[in-house]
């Protein structure tokens, strides 16, 4: 692979999580705070994305497997993201906001699998020009492009901690907002100077296509289990950051504590991952980080100290790194390249889209039952996704 394209590719993937990363982790913050919402109805503003993942990535993935290059896509949507963010920035009451997050989720959502789509397309056409299996080369490579998503999140938070410390005064916490929407139009511009990756065309339906691949059993099993797990992220998400403040911490140190996250799963990425897929094969990798989510959830769930709390946020690192990531190369892996994209709206529809919104509108619901006073059980609120953890870790290990 030549450096030129490691570059690009690169570039891709940090400025992808680095637009997520700016308000993702702490917009919930917003919600609950300054803008007094309740608990359900920061989980909708949240269910956003996921019902944008249940629609929009099935139609970007046909047209980048059928019609249109991928890069164009990516470019057209993260340009109207931008003017979305900074709409959305400007907004405190619950249903406009609601409609403008999900119009911009339409357009984030599409870019997720397509991103993905397009470096393992990259990859795949040095694999084959050089003589190696596809399968091996994305192994060894992928990790060192993957690496920028976990370093983009964290920098972002960082900065964002930096910037409020510097600011003193806690605002409103719509910086968040407009932060991802400047890195959006950078995004936009990055996307423009990829590699063409013009569709594969083919005949039939892409989409159709991937979904038939659930008449093996064990992929089957892979899909169901990463729509449970994954839905538990928005338990982590949703609930973090008023967690860590419950327990002391300030407001301005929250994103940067929940970067320690995002510096493991780079270290995670580069180091282990490769080596993971390698040693023990994918399933194992994938059940590692299920265990992963799980051992995060105990601590939560034994309302451990907050020294305990911050340094768990390493687990939440791995099982992103092992599970997601793993299961994205695991799609890569089985799926015919003619439905490239496709095969990777199949997992974002299911993790992404499913996983999350039901995660959301159940992590919503219980913030509010175990809540009184003010005050949220959150022992109680944590035994869920520690559940459904567990769940995913026994399925995987005995029957994917």
């Amino acid at each position: 692979m030549s450096t030129i394209l490691y570059l690009k590719l690169s570039a891709l993937m940090f400025m992808e999580y680095a637009v997520w990363g700016a308000w993702m982790p702490v917009l919930a913050a917003r919600l609950l705070g300054p803008l007094q919402m309740s608990g359900k109805q920061t989980g909708w503003i949240y269910a956003t994305l996921p019902l944008a993942s249940m629609i929009s990535p099935l139609f970007a993935g046909q047209l980048a497997d059928k019609y249109v290059d991928t890069g164009l896509i990516l470019t057209v949507c993260h340009g109207l993201g931008t003017v979305l963010l900074f709409l959305s920035a400007r907004i405190t009451k619950f249903k406009p906001l609601f409609l403008v997050m999900l119009a911009y989720a339409m357009l984030y959502a599409a870019t997720i699998p397509l991103v993905n789509s397009l470096m393992f397309s990259q990859l795949t056409d040095v694999a084959k020009a050089i003589g190696q299996e596809p399968r091996d080369f994305i192994a060894k490579h992928s990790p060192g492009i993957f690496i920028w998503a976990p370093i983009a999140w964290a920098l972002i938070g960082y900065m964002l901690s930096g910037y409020r410390n510097l600011r003193k005064a806690e605002g409103d916490g719509s910086d968040c907002l407009k932060f991802g929407a400047i890195l959006s139009i950078l995004m936009a511009v990055i996307c423009l100077l990829q590699p063409a990756t013009p569709p594969k065309g083919g005949e039939g339906v892409p989409m159709l296509k991937a979904l038939s691949m659930l008449s093996d059993y064990k992929f089957a099993i892979f899909i169901v289990v990463s729509m449970v797990v994954a839905g538990t992220m928005q338990f982590y998400f949703l609930g973090t950051a008023r967690y860590l403040s419950d327990k002391g911490a300030s407001g301005k140190n929250v994103p940067a504590i929940m970067g320690i996250a995002q510096a493991a799963q780079a270290v995670a990425t580069m180091l282990a991952l490769g080596l993971l897929l390698t040693k023990i094969g994918p399933k194992w990798t994938i059940t590692v980080g299920a265990a992963s989510w799980m051992t995060l959830y105990i601590a939560y769930c034994l309302n451990m100290p907050k020294w305990a709390i911050v340094l768990a946020q390493v687990f939440h690192g791995l099982a992103y790194v092992f599970f997601i990531i793993g299961g994205q190369i695991y799609i890569s892996n089985v799926a015919p390249k003619e439905i490239a994209g496709s095969a990777q709206a199949l997992i974002i529809l299911v993790t992404t889209g499913i996983g999350l919104f039901l995660g959301t509108q159940v992590a919503g619901f219980s913030m509010d039952r175990f809540s009184a006073e003010g005050k949220i059980n959150w022992s109680k609120v944590f035994l869920i996704p520690l559940l459904c953890t567990l769940f995913g870790v026994l399925a995987l290990a005995v029957a994917f």
